[in-house]
């Protein structure tokens, strides 16, 4: 004689096993870490587990049970459902170079345009460098001097026209 159970949308979640926990645990200190879901053979290893089959059907009984969630069947797509320990917010701030940190970096930039004019032929590697680091400059949000690499750079493309690239 069996029983059906009712499982209400609040009472999903079971319990997990004594193993599931620190499957469980090792899943979130994981993910806290690297920003991103272990693989199974990552879970294998980091729980002292023999086989990936056995970490599978912990996995899959977590997913069951309500604890991890799977992103369509592909890699490295594990979620804790309800982490224990919050998640860390990244204070980042705009434009968080100092002066210093800044002129270096123009001088760097600078060095290289040098490099590139002196150059007898440009590679077109090379000058997808420059676009990037303008690039760069602007994302950090040093707009004039990005601006005022730019005639300089549009003077080497000009140069290096056709079929002048060197490979």
């Amino acid at each position: 004689m069996s029983q059906e159970v009712e499982v209400k949308p609040e009472d999903k979640t079971i319990r997990p096993t004594k193993k599931q926990k620190e499957l469980l645990s090792y899943i979130e200190a994981f993910i806290a870490e690297h920003g991103y879901s272990p693989s199974y053979r990552e879970i294998m290893a980091g729980t002292n587990h023999n086989s990936v089959a056995t970490v599978a059907l912990h996995v899959n009984s977590l997913i069951k049970r309500g604890h991890l969630r799977k992103r369509d069947r592909s890699a490295r797509s594990l979620e804790v459902v309800r982490p224990t320990a919050p998640t860390p917010e990244v204070d980042v701030a705009p434009k968080q170079l100092k002066a210093a940190e800044e002129k270096w970096l123009i001088d760097k930039v600078e060095l290289f345009f040098k490099e590139m004019e002196a150059a007898p032929a440009l590679a077109e590697k090379e000058l997808d460098k420059l676009y990037v680091l303008i690039g760069a400059l602007k994302v950090l949000g040093l707009e004039g001097a990005s601006q005022s690499f730019l005639p300089r750079l549009t003077d080497l493309k000009s140069r290096h026209q056709g079929n002048q690239y060197s490979v």
